[in-house]
This record gives structure tokens, C-alpha cells and sequence, in this order.
């Protein structure tokens, strides 16, 4: 392998041109073009990805580093240019496209990138390496924060990761208490309420750092502990009053109170605009009445973040939302009821998960649940505004769960090769043979494209842009995720299907990636589709 710029600028010019197709591909849909905009959306994730690695691989780095993330952007952008393609030809008259309009000249790219022999090539080259990814190109700042909590990873959550999947468990107090002197917490809170974030400056790439990490060595014990605060946080800084921002930022960023987020309801999903929870005024504030569903981390949380209806009449429905944040007692049951005093009640129940065990998600019940009036995320000027404020919050949650399931994917690509070096079959290693050679190519391409693709929208994200970037990265990385994972379970064979093996933990995980934070329909139609409609509207 060598780095080659010839192949890296014809990359270049066959992703722009599919870009320059797939915008074309848009131009005669509309919004009940479901399958077509689903496709369009998940290619529009790949080519945006691709160009992030292209970009990449053009960092300086020694030849032998260099030429890895050659071989490596390039195999992700034959995938990405041939999957397009592949769409179009699979129904391009749904596109209102003739058989002229489908491009050929990626062909031989495709060819030449996609041979196996690339692939076995890529493989090796690995497996010489002990499974280590090329450079991520940190600076050192980042680099000394990728390190501090990989060791705390390592040390203290990796040895837990397997009892807190197979028992159900809480997440230890060992874990949460050792998260809380790092500052993980404060992550996404500004200094000058006692976060680790600059007071003139967001630093997600921080906080995409540190979740690889911790879901590296446990999705629902670690990885996840980060995402709750990160939506609180980035609501209350967005629609909160100054005094609300200091009454409840340095607690979050303490980690005391812990905090859960309460959007979710039973008939609604990821349709947010659609909450039916109702907040009705009562003397000296609210009460709330309904029903929500899949609050993770509800009972351990002494504050929730709760989308409540405070106008029936509101016309469009999501101008009629308000965010409130509730407090009660922290418990570890998985089940409670706390009365607010007034004759008011909120209760939970957990739901039995098959994966991403230890924070626990519950049903929500709230009946005539009072709330005083500063409960309500910007006072009086925050009434209507939830909706806003929750996508805010959602921003950067659907980035940090680009993170966890790039950490994710780490842990089963290293499973994968590990055993794979270990296991023998027909007396040669499993890590010898071409196919397996082949997907762990395949598996480092997808995990580097992932990473890169999240480094990049998180400094968009910290520039003020690169709110759809955050959509389309979850989107990929969470669907890539459960392809990872399903290989390194299948590298395993009978084993990955044991639940004491840590693969099989991976993929039970995975699955929930593609569903919380904006489901992948939702992401696909709603955001990504309806932006491809309006750029196309906008060029005719």
C-alpha cells in the first residue's frame, strides 16, 4: 500500500459528482417519496462521511501511516460511490431517471478499490499493526483527554461491563463517583458554572473524545452517562434565564443531581411535535398529567427535563411545547412514586431491555404532578419555546451518539481480530483467511470513516455549524454500528453467541443505537429528506 494523491483526487471528483447526481435524484421527489428519500438520505450520510475521510487522509503522517489511511479512505469511498449507484440502478424510475442518467465512470474506481485483494492487503496491514487504527490527529490537549479516560475506562469500567449486562445491574456508584472527579459531567457546561467548556467557546470535540471511550468499554454503564447532562445542558444554555442557568448548570456539571431526559410518550416515538403530556396552570406554577416512555436513567436522576403541552391550541402543535425540569429523589429501585406535597405524583417503572443495561429505562407516569412556575425552562418567555430548545439539546445528543457507537465498534473490531488471532481452524488462525482478512478491512474502514466523520462535524458544531452534519453522522454511524458488531459476533462463531463473550454484549447494544435520539426513519425523512427537498426547490 502507498499513499496515492492521483487516487485520492479522482475520489474526490467522484464523490462530488455523485453529490451533484444525488441532489439531481431529489429535484422531482416530494415528501411521500418515503423509500426514495430513506436511500437518498443514508447515500447523502456515505458521501458526506467520504469526504470526511478524504480529508483525513490528506493529513501528513509517516508513509506507513499514510498509505493506511490511503488504502482505507478510499475503500470507504468506492463503497459509498458504488452503494449510491447501486440505489439508482435498483429503481431509477422512482428518481425519474432514464437509463442515460445513471453514471458509469466510478466503475473502475469501484473496481480497483473494492478487489479483494485490496482488501486482504488492508487486512494485513492490521493485523501487522495488533489491530491499532492510524493517527487520529488530535492535538495534544485531546490526545492527554483520550488518555486520562481510557485508562479510567480500562481500569474501572471494563471489569464491571459484563456483571452490569448479565445482572440488570445500576450502574455502580464506583463509576458514576470516578466520572464525577474527572468533570465528565461538566463536559458541555461552561466554565463559569463550574463545567470543564470554555465560557467563549463550545468544545464538542471533547465530548466526542471521552464518549469513544467510556462505550468503548461499556455502552449503557458509561458511554451513556454523558448524554442526558449534554441535553440539559445545551437547552438550559439555549432557553433557560440567567438564574435558572445558575441554579441547575453547576449541579450538573458536579454530576449531583444526575439527570434524565422525559420526551418520549407511547403514541409519539420520535415525533416530537406531536407530545401530548399536558402542563395546566395551577397557583404558583403547573401541573403536569400523562404519560412518557423510554426515560432513560429516570429513577437514579434527581432532575428530569420533561416536554409537556402548555397550549392545546397551538397551530403548528410544537409551538405549543414547554420544557420543565422536575425534581425528585434519586432512587436505585426499579420502580418509585414520589408525591409532590400538593396531592400530585410521579411514578416510574423500568422496562426490561435486552441490551444497554445499567442506567435503566422507565415508563413514566405523571398525575397532577405540581411544578413551580421557575420549573419552566425560560420563565415566561420559554413558554412555547420547548420544541426549539429540545432540538438544541437533540443537536448534540445525536452527535454523542455518533460517539458512543464509534466507541462501540472500536471494542468489537479489537474483540474481533483478537480472537480471530487466537482461534484456530483448519489448522491455520481465523485471522489468515482472506474473508476474514476482508472484514476486519472492512470493519476499520467503517469505524475510521465514523470517527473522522464525527471529529469533523464536532468542530463544525463548535464553529456554530454543522447542526444537519450531527444528523447524518448518528444516521451512519448508528446503522454502521450494528454491522460492526454483527461481524465481530460472527468472527466468533459459536462463541459470539454466548452471552459471557463480550461480543455478543456489543451487538445486543448496538440495536438501540438506530432507535433513541431521533429514530433512523425519522433522521432519514424528517431532517435529512426534507433538506434535500428544500435544496432542491431552492436550485430550481
Amino acid at each position: 500500500m502507498v499513499h496515492d494523491d492521483a487516487a485520492v483526487a479522482e475520489a474526490r471528483a467522484l464523490i462530488a459528482a455523485a453529490g451533484r447526481q444525488l441532489r439531481h435524484a431529489a429535484a422531482g421527489l416530494d415528501e411521500t417519496a418515503q423509500i426514495q428519500l430513506y436511500d437518498l438520505a443514508f447515500s447523502c450520510a456515505e458521501l458526506a462521511a467520504a469526504e470526511a475521510l478524504l480529508d483525513y487522509a490528506a493529513l501528513a503522517a509517516p508513509p506507513a501511516e499514510a498509505a493506511l489511511k490511503t488504502a482505507l479512505a478510499l475503500g470507504f469511498c468506492a463503497e459509498a460511490v458504488g452503494n449510491f449507484q447501486q440505489r439508482l440502478r435498483l429503481r431509477p424510475s422512482a428518481y425519474g431517471l432514464r437509463a442515460d442518467d445513471l453514471a458509469d465512470d466510478h466503475i473502475a474506481f469501484t473496481e480497483r478499490h473494492l478487489a479483494p485483494a485490496n482488501f486482504c492487503a488492508i487486512g494485513a496491514a492490521l493485523r501487522e499493526r495488533g489491530g491499532r487504527l492510524p493517527t487520529d490527529h488530535l492535538d495534544e490537549e485531546k490526545s492527554l483527554i483520550r488518555e486520562t479516560f481510557r485508562q479510567f475506562a480500562d481500569d474501572q469500567v471494563a471489569p464491571l461491563a459484563a456483571d452490569i449486562h448479565r445482572q440488570d445491574m445500576m450502574v455502580p456508584d464506583s463509576i458514576i463517583d470516578g466520572l464525577r472527579e474527572l468533570g465528565c459531567f461538566g463536559l458541555c457546561v461552561p466554565a463559569r458554572y463550574g463545567g470543564l467548556q470554555p465560557d467563549d467557546a463550545e468544545d464538542s470535540l471533547g465530548m466526542v473524545v471521552v464518549t469513544e471511550e467510556l462505550s468503548r468499554a461499556s455502552l449503557g454503564a458509561a458511554g451513556s452517562l454523558i448524554t442526558r447532562p449534554e441535553i440539559m445542558a445545551r437547552a438550559l444554555l439555549e432557553g433557560g434565564t440567567e438564574e435558572q442557568k445558575r441554579r441547575w448548570l453547576p449541579g450538573l456539571a458536579a454530576g449531583d443531581p444526575l439527570c434524565a431526559i422525559s420526551v418520549t410518550e407511547p403514541a409519539t416515538g420520535s415525533d416530537v411535535a406531536a407530545v401530548a403530556l399536558k402542563a395546566t396552570p395551577a397557583d404558583g406554577g403547573w401541573r403536569l398529567n400523562g404519560a412518557k416512555t423510554w426515560c432513560t436513567f429516570a429513577g437514579k436522576a434527581g432532575a428530569i427535563l420533561v416536554l409537556a403541552r402548555t397550549d392545546q391550541a397551538a397551530r403548528p402543535p410544537h409551538r405549543g411545547l414547554s420544557l420543565f425540569v422536575v425534581e425528585k429523589p434519586s432512587t436505585d429501585a426499579r420502580e418509585f412514586e414520589h408525591g409532590d406535597g400538593r396531592g400530585g405524583r410521579v411514578s416510574g417503572r423500568a422496562i426490561p431491555t435486552i441490551g444497554y443495561r445499567g442506567m435503566h429505562s422507565f415508563e413514566m407516569f405523571y398525575d397532577g404532578f405540581f411544578v413551580p412556575a421557575d420549573a419552566l425552562v425560560g420563565e415566561a418567555q420559554g413558554q412555547g419555546r420547548g420544541f426549539y430548545y429540545t432540538m438544541r439539546g437533540f443537536a448534540g445528543g445525536r452527535l454523542q451518539t455518533a460517539a458512543r457507537a464509534g466507541g462501540l465498534m472500536r471494542a468489537a473490531f479489537e474483540a474481533g481480530l483478537a480472537y480471530a488471532e487466537q482461534r484456530e481452524a483448519f489448522e491455520q488462525p481465523v485471522a489468515s483467511y482472506p474473508l476474514t482478512l476482508q472484514k476486519l478491512a472492512r470493519m476499520a474502514m467503517h469505524v475510521t470513516a465514523c470517527q473522522q466523520f464525527a471529529y469533523q462535524t464536532a468542530r463544525r458544531m463548535d464553529a456554530g455549524d454543522g447542526q444537519m452534519e450531527a444528523s447524518l453522522v448518528k444516521l451512519l454511524a448508528c446503522k454502521a454500528a450494528e454491522w460492526v458488531t454483527r461481524e465481530a459476533m460472527q468472527i466468533h462463531g459459536g462463541m459470539g453467541y454466548a452471552e459471557e463473550v463480550a461480543a455478543s454484549r456489543y451487538f445486543v447494544d448496538a440495536r438501540v443505537l438506530s432507535i433513541f435520539e431521533g429514530a433512523e426513519e425519522t433522521l432519514a425523512l424528517k431532517v435529512v429528506g426534507r433538506s434535500l427537498l428544500a435544496e432542491a426547490a431552492n436550485a430550481d
